[in-house]
This record gives C-alpha cells, structure tokens and sequence, in this order.
C-alpha cells in the first residue's frame, strides 16, 4: 500500500467507540466479561421502529414539513409519481400484446423510489436493481429513453443489447441495470470507497430489495461498508414479496433494519408509502453519511401492488390481496 493510500485512510478514518473488551484482547468484540451464562433471545428484543409523518388518512401526523421540501418540489415529486404510474401500465399493456419482451412495474412503491430519489444529489452515484425507474425519470430520463430501452432500439444507450427494464443512464450519475441479484450492492460499496480515497463529497446509494438482501453480496457489502466506512446508502424497498416468496418464509428475525446493527451501521425502518418520512430519512441519512464518512441502512416498508413481472401471476400465491393489476 502506498504512503499516499495509507496518509488518504489516516485522514478518512470514521471515529470509533473505544471497547474495553478489545483492549484486553477480545480481537473484534465490543463486548464485556461476564460471569453469567445467558443466551441472547432476539425476541425479548424490542422491535425497531417505523418511522412516519403521515397517519392512515393522510394527515401530517407529527413534526414539520422540511423547508427544503418546498410547494413546487412537492407539484414535481406529484407529477413524477403520476408519470410513472401511466407509464407503468402502458409498458404493461405493451408486453401483454407482444410488443416488447419482458416488464416490471413499480405500483405501489412510488413513494419509496420518487421520495427518495428527491432527497438525493446529481452527484451521488446511483446503482439501482430493476425496480427503481422513478429515479431514472427523476434525474431526467426521458420517456423516449424509457422507450428506447423497452423496445430495444438502436437510439438504446446500450444499443438494444439489453432485456427491457435494464436502462442504463451514465449522463445521470446511474450505474446499468443487472440481472444478477444484488450484484450492485458490493459495486456501489467499492464505488464510495474509490470516492472516499479521492475525498469526494458525495454518496454513493444501492438500492435493492428485501429478497435480494438474502444474497451473499449484500452482507458482504455491508460489512465491507462498515469496516472501511465507506459512504454509502442502503436503501433497501421491503415490498412484501421475493417474487412468490412472502417476508414470513424468507426471514425470522426483525426485517432488513436489524441486519444494520450486526454490522455496525447506522440504521432506520421507514414507511415506505409516506413520502414525507422517505424524503426525510434518505435526507437525513445522506447527511450522516457524509458528515461522518459512514454507511447509513434504510429499510422502507411498502407494498408491491403488481405482480412481480409480466412473467408472474401473483394471484397464484397470494389470492385476496388488494390491487393486484394484470
């Protein structure tokens, strides 16, 4: 390693609690002695919060609009969310009658993706996983450029060389699409870190989904992220479903949120369909993140309206729920 490497790592160092227990040697535990043989029983644990401004009818529940979430942000987030929601259902009405291959729709998880998209900057890199459209419209990305990549024309970025939904947009600080589960994650973790080295004041965010966060790639990136206190957002979208798989079949414990803690990241669970708490908490977390040179985890809890692609019938799995569109 480089002196200049090493006087970069010096000078990025994320402040540490000190632990007694490693000064007596215990290599990698914050814990202390004891002479009490207990087992830790996470269901004696309390539950991580949700946190939300808004109550079911939609009224501003507790604490105060930010004043950076002004009237005219607020008309744009509206009209984003709009248009994805039309858009939505055109490309689904287009692969049902064989005009393009394959699609993926965001109902439900507007909010989640718009809202969060809107607290970021044009300079923080963005890897997203396939649901996450709205932030490629957010930061610019045409209609014609959604369309371009749908029906694989050669106007395409990538040419028409990519299955419809894997949009890739380098004008707009967003990484390509990929098939490949969470592949993104450790991508966007290396990402900051490379930024970090060359004292960038940006972060850098991975979105992917609660199915996706059972892959190697993310407990990896996650503890990558820790320990080298890279700068990075997690923003995982826990919409319910790994495609057929319900969140009661995949994991036990306390959702996405309490995988943070184990690696010693600042976390938060979110309502995901409140988009004042979204805009809010990704605001909040790209601060700490830069302030601080560490990762930041959120967990929003939303719901996937639709099936999980024009390839699934979610009735098949889940009959009786609300709002499932064909």
């Amino acid at each position: 390693m480089s002196l200049k490497v090493m006087r970069h790592l010096a000078r990025w160092n994320c402040i540490r609690p000190k632990s007694s227990a490693m000064a007596s040697g215990v290599a990698g535990s914050a814990a202390v002695y004891t002479d009490s043989l207990e087992f830790t029983n996470p269901i004696s644990m309390p539950q991580i919060p949700t946190y939300r401004v808004l109550d079911r009818h939609g009224s501003i529940k507790k604490g105060n609009v930010p004043s950076s979430l002004s009237a005219t942000l607020l008309v744009e987030i509206y009209k984003k969310m709009l248009l994805l929601s039309k858009m939505d259902k055109i490309l689904l009405q287009s692969q049902r009658q064989g005009r393009i291959s394959f699609y993926m729709t965001c109902s439900g998880e507007e909010a989640a993706v718009i809202g969060s998209a809107a607290a970021l900057q044009e300079s923080d890199t963005v890897f997203t996983q396939y649901r996450e459209v709205g932030v490629f419209l957010w930061r610019g990305f045409t209609l014609d450029d959604v369309m371009n990549q749908c029906f694989s024309t050669h106007k395409d970025n990538t040419k028409g060389r990519q299955m419809p939904i894997h949009y890739s947009a380098r004008e707009h600080n967003i990484q390509c699409v990929s098939s490949t589960l969470a592949t993104q994650v450790p991508n966007a973790v290396g990402y900051a870190y490379s930024n970090k080295l060359k004292n960038k004041k940006s972060v850098t965010v991975a979105y992917f989904g609660e199915g996706a966060a059972s892959e190697g790639d993310v407990h990896a990136a996650m503890n990558m992220a820790a320990v080298l206190c890279c700068p990075t957002l997690f923003i995982c979208r826990n919409n319910g479903y790994a495609i057929s798989t319900s969140t009661k079949d995949q994991y036990f414990g306390d959702g996405i949120a309490a995988r943070g803690a184990g690696y010693g990241i600042r976390t938060v669970r979110v309502d995901g369909n409140d988009l004042f708490a979204v805009y809010q908490a990704v605001t909040a977390a790209r601060e700490l993140a830069l302030s601080e040179s560490c990762p930041v985890l959120l967990e929003l809890m939303t719901y996937r309206v639709g099936h999980h692609s024009t390839s699934d019938d979610s009735t098949a799995y889940r009959y009786g729920d609300w709002g499932v569109t064909s």
